[in-house]
């Protein structure tokens, strides 16, 4: 790297944290109370409010993950994480925020128990603290330091994974502990502006190369049709060579088959994750309840939502080019991976040895480039072959009977998606210009802003909803800031120590662990809202019921069924909502319970976020009909 690239790196990693604890100073002052440190004094105006929510949620899950996915088979269809969550970002602007910010909230589970009673608010915080911590918390440290190890090894600064989990682990939490919400929004305008900035600048660079490429350099994108395009048709032009090289992915419908995004997750169940997050995840929701009024925070809620569109063509786009540039080099990143040793003849010999019961997966390019047309129908006769070993040991057992064998999955991988960014950055920004030293701190940023998030938000739910609701309740505002200022120190401790473990194959991968643990509560969670914003007479124990049923109706879906996730948590939403429905009409209440203003905000909702907020729907509806 080049002494600017240094410079800038320094100087931004500086500039976030000196602005930050400088714009929080009343929450670290012997006046600060909770209000102020969880908060922000309850004085988010929306331009925070909106570059926060943005910084909040991008991370290397994004930046590293959706780029990798784009490049493999999904294509552009993984951008309707992004799309439909500009939509979902609406609907929660003008039907969760006006109930959440009349209550006076702290925490999204304080709610229930307006709405329910303190056994369902209790049964919320305490779900919402293990998967924040126990998968959120470690999901984001492992995910952030991964990729930014791999990249700064790119350049002979070798960092071990451990150190560099700890490194980030101790950076946010430096600036949350001392300032609260307030250093966190202020660093996230930061961090979100550079991180918008940063994949702009890559996405010119990536367009800029396509077009000065030479075309049999230049691989074409199969999507999930497998229509291979002509290199001898491939116009010139950056824009022009994007289109007809990446026709087959550049759609947003995929097979009802396709293991990642059916087209039936895109009816139900890609939207349970979506409002859950949105609208009801405390890392994200808490700089909604942080807003200075209902207008500040619908305003910055559309903002988030216009900035979702722009999304994916800073990240989705790069992608896609640089499976065009750089499918050799991502070739060669695969082949050096220790997750696919398996991935050469011999050892797929040792694989077909007599009892073996693994099955091999390989990925669309292990079975379709010419150069693995001699492994791949060994790859097909070798499942074939334990298959066929199963069917006889297995004969006359059913699945849960003792010594009943399961094939164990062993993932084949011809190219390594996830590298995608890392070749842009390598191979685009060269050193000593800074624009390096920016594009990589706008990738820490990233990181790190969603690690501040979940820690702010870990630590307001224990303090509020646990610790002052059962352990001290008189506990005095200075005493809740301390408290919430050792759960920091003592919640990164416990990320950072259970981080690396995720790089354990037995995982499954960041995107899986994390989406796999979370459906066993966010569907239920998703469920108790919903029937408490429509039906106002059922008992409390309508919401106590969602969320100890949906766990169990989740675990005997994943653990009898075939289905992908996202068909897991339509079906249980289904189920339970269901069930409300029935313990509702048995059990009613006097009276509809209403939801009492318990605030001096003004609560006046913005006619012309509402007016935005409908030109975002029909935008996004625009572009789901091109990509359609």
């Amino acid at each position: 790297m080049g002494i600017i690239d240094v410079v800038v790196f320094f100087g931004f990693i500086a500039l976030v944290m000196v602005v930050g604890l400088w714009k929080s100073k009343s929450a670290h002052s012997e006046e600060g109370g909770a209000a102020d440190y969880f908060l922000a004094g309850r004085g988010l105006k929306w331009w925070l409010i909106g570059i926060s929510l943005i910084a909040a949620n991008i991370s290397a899950e994004q930046f590293v993950g959706m780029s990798g996915s784009a490049a493999g088979s999904l294509g552009l269809a993984i951008a309707s994480y992004e799309w439909m969550a500009a939509v979902t970002l609406v609907v929660v602007a003008f039907c969760f925020l006006p109930s959440f910010l009349k209550t006076g909230i702290y925490t999204i589970p304080q709610f229930l128990e307006h709405r329910y009673n303190p056994l369902a608010r209790s049964l919320m915080a305490f779900a919402t603290m293990l998967i924040l911590i126990g998968v959120s918390l470690a999901g984001v440290i492992y995910a952030g330091a991964l990729p930014m190890c791999e990249l700064f090894a790119q350049y002979n600064i070798n960092i071990s994974l451990t150190a560099c989990c700890w490194l980030m682990g101790f950076f946010a939490a430096v600036y949350v502990a001392v300032g609260g919400l307030k250093a966190c929004a202020w660093a996230d305008l930061i961090q979100g502006s550079a991180l918008v900035l940063g994949g702009a600048v890559i996405t010119y660079f990536a367009f800029r190369a396509l077009g000065l490429a030479d075309v049999a350099s230049l691989t074409p994108g199969v999507g999930e049709t497998g229509v291979i395009p002509a290199i001898a048709n491939i116009p010139d032009g950056g824009v022009a060579r994007f289109f007809a090289l990446n026709k087959d992915k550049l759609h947003m419908v995929m097979r009802a088959d396709n293991p990642d995004i059916p087209w039936t997750a895109l009816v139900l169940g890609l939207w349970i994750p979506n409002f859950y997050y949105w609208g009801l995840n405390q890392y994200i929701t808490q700089r909604l309840l942080g807003s200075a009024s209902l207008a500040e925070g619908q305003k910055g809620i559309v903002l988030a939502a216009a900035l979702k569109l722009v999304i994916p063509f800073v990240i989705v786009f790069p992608g896609l080019i640089a499976f065009n540039l750089y499918t050799k080099d991502m070739v060669a990143s695969a082949g050096n991976s220790p997750k696919i040793q398996l991935s050469n003849q011999t050892a797929l010999a040792e694989m077909g040895k007599s009892g073996s019961t693994t099955i091999l997966v390989a990925d669309s390019y292990w079975m379709t480039n010419p150069a693995h047309a001699e492994v791949a129908p060994k790859v097909v006769a070798h499942n074939a072959a334990v298959e066929a070993l199963l069917q006889v040991k297995n004969a006359g057992k059913k699945e849960g009977d003792k010594g009943y064998l399961k094939p164990e999955k062993q993932m084949l991988v011809g190219i390594q998606n996830d590298s995608a960014l890392g070749h842009l950055i390598k191979n685009l920004l060269k050193p000593g210009s800074g624009l390096l030293g920016f594009v990589l701190a706008a990738l820490l940023g990233a990181i790190v802003s969603s690690l501040a998030a979940v820690l702010n938000a870990a630590s307001t739910i224990f303090t509020m909803d646990i610790y002052a609701k059962y352990i001290n309740k008189e506990a005095q505002q200075k005493n809740l800031v301390t408290v919430g200022r050792i759960c920091i120190g003592v919640f990164v401790v416990i990320g950072c120590v259970l981080a690396p473990e995720l790089n354990n194959p037995r995982f499954g991968g960041i995107f899986k662990f994390i989406q796999e643990f979370q459906g066993y509560v966010s569907t239920g969670i998703l469920a108790a809202f919903i029937y408490g914003f429509i039906n106002r007479t059922g008992a409390g124990v309508t919401g106590v019921v969602a969320l100890l049923l949906n766990p169990i109706c989740y675990e005997v879906l994943r653990r009898f069924t075939t289905l992908a996730f996202l068909d897991r948590m339509a079906i249980c939403l289904v189920v339970v909502l269901t069930v409300m429905t029935v313990v509702g009409k048995i059990y009613r209440l006097p009276k509809p319970v209403e939801f009492h203003s318990n605030t001096h905000l003004d609560l006046t909702s913005s006619k012309g976020a509402k007016w935005a907020g409908i030109g975002v729907i029909i935008t996004t509806a625009i572009l789901y009909v091109i990509f359609f």
